[in-house]
């Protein structure tokens, strides 16, 4: 074991990590992420910080989850890439506001709108937040080779769940999702405005993922299943695990492709 300190939160030290790392939001997809690797190990199991590292391919991986959100995201990608990390691939779920797309459907980022407090923690709210372009060519061929519906695009990257996101009413308007029917006037013009502009999909990650990973001179890049729509239908429109196997695989190979020659 290395004699330098070990990293604050997850308690990892030199030597843990390898280069390569996929970022994932809820520990149980770590196994589902690593499973057929050879000579897996768990290197942290902290908080919502789990991480394990193997072998898939002749290639040395690790896939690693920071919860939900920005914060613990920001976390994890600097404790690794004090440790060497040079490659952040995040597989995760997006509610889908572009109106062609449906659940399942896969959504890879090319950049983020920065709606989230962490990353302006760091910098200027005007420094973009944008995907490597090797990663996303990637993952377009590998989503493409196996015939799965996909989109390209901006994604909004934002904080507070319940806050931002919306129930659409019989009558087309739109009502909050947070205790209380909470919900400033603002908030209802924003995810319209959303829309207007383009954005494809939504979710917590990419924003602060991608600025640090600018900010560091790390290579990043984002592929979200459509897991629900923005604004809701209801409730029961929600679908976390539609097509993850698939989201998996293909970032698993468009890693690969970018890593081995």
């Amino acid at each position: 074991m290395s004699d330098e300190p070990a990293q604050p939160i997850t308690g990892l030290r030199p030597g843990d990590i390898p280069e390569h790392v996929f970022v994932v939001g809820d520990p149980a997809r770590v196994g589902r992420i690593s499973r057929g690797w050879s000579s897996c190990r768990e290197v942290c199991n902290v908080r919502e910080f789990r991480i394990v590292v193997g072998v898939c391919e002749g290639v040395e991986l690790a896939a690693a989850s920071g919860g939900v959100g920005a914060p613990g995201t920001a976390i994890l990608i600097e404790e690794l890439a004090k440790l060497g990390a040079r490659t952040f691939l995040r597989v995760g779920n997006s509610g889908g506001l572009a109106p062609d797309l449906e659940l399942g459907d896969l959504v890879i980022t090319t950049g983020a709108v920065r709606d989230d407090g962490t990353s302006r923690s760091y910098v200027i709210p005007e420094y973009p937040a944008v995907a490597d372009h090797g990663i996303v060519a990637a993952l377009v061929a590998s989503a493409r080779e196996r015939g799965l519906r996909f989109s390209t695009g901006i994604t909004w990257s934002l904080d507070a769940f319940y806050a931002r996101n919306a129930v659409v009413a019989s009558d087309g308007s739109l009502s909050s999702m947070s205790v209380g029917g909470y919900w400033p006037s603002h908030f209802e013009p924003r995810i319209r405005d959303m829309q207007a502009a383009g954005v494809k999909n939504c979710e917590m990650e990419s924003g602060a993922l991608l600025t640090l990973a600018g900010l560091f001179g790390l290579r990043a890049g984002c592929i979200c299943v459509v897991s629900d729509r923005t604004p809701w239908p209801g409730p029961s429109e929600i679908a976390i695990d539609r097509n993850m196997d698939a989201c998996i695989e293909v970032a698993t190979d468009a890693m690969l492709r970018i890593l081995k020659p």
